[in-house]
């Protein structure tokens, strides 16, 4: 039995929702709730030793990291959202690479701010603006040329951004997205799909 201990509000918990969604892979889904610290807790850390969510057990098989979660799931369940070529696999694994260290560390201050009302300083704010307008704009670059950030395919890679992006949209950070029309039209795109839909209710 396949189960997920998440919470379906974590970005990160999305990601692997997402992922199960798009296989169609079936699981049971036992969630933390972060908002009592049940993610410090002794049970929790025992699955996840940084005390973060989600993580997963497959049988007699556990490990947690969002995206090694999410390659992991589409390897067994189907294969479907990664490249079969080397040079869309790297692809894919460049734009993961830059949604964890360029992308989602920016995209988050302004959901720590308002979403979950967790205060920045107006320099932290600022600092994340200018941030995430040098990533979208190497994204609405690349999406000028591709459909999805790893070539004509939908992938992980467009998976690890739509959970950010879910909660920024209703933040001021929309306005920065809205200069991008690539990355406006394939969210607009990508925010359709059925599964989206599902994971983010």
């Amino acid at each position: 039995m396949l189960t997920i201990f998440g919470n379906p509000l974590s970005t990160c918990t999305r990601k692997v929702l997402m992922t199960l969604a798009e296989n169609e892979t079936p699981y049971e889904l036992s969630v933390i709730d972060f908002t009592k610290g049940e993610h410090k807790g002794e049970a929790h850390v025992a699955r996840q030793p940084f005390g973060r969510i989600p993580a997963l057990k497959d049988d007699d098989f556990e490990m947690f990291e969002s995206r090694a979660m999410s390659r992991y799931l589409n390897e067994k369940f189907s294969g479907k959202l990664v490249p079969a070529d080397a040079r869309g696999r790297a692809e894919m694994e460049k734009w993961i690479s830059i949604e964890t260290s360029e992308f989602s560390g920016h995209a988050m201050k302004f959901v720590y701010q308002y979403i979950f009302q967790r205060a920045q300083e107006p320099a932290v704010l600022e600092a994340a603006t200018k941030g995430l307008e040098t990533t979208l704009d190497v994204m609405d670059a690349r999406l000028a040329k591709s459909a999805y950030l790893a070539g004509d395919a939908f992938t992980i890679a467009d998976i690890c951004y739509m959970p950010y992006i879910g909660y920024a949209m209703a933040t001021p950070a929309k306005d920065l997205f809205a200069k991008r029309p690539h990355v406006m039209a394939w969210w607009n795109k990508i925010s359709e799909r059925p599964t989206w839909k599902k994971v983010a209710g």
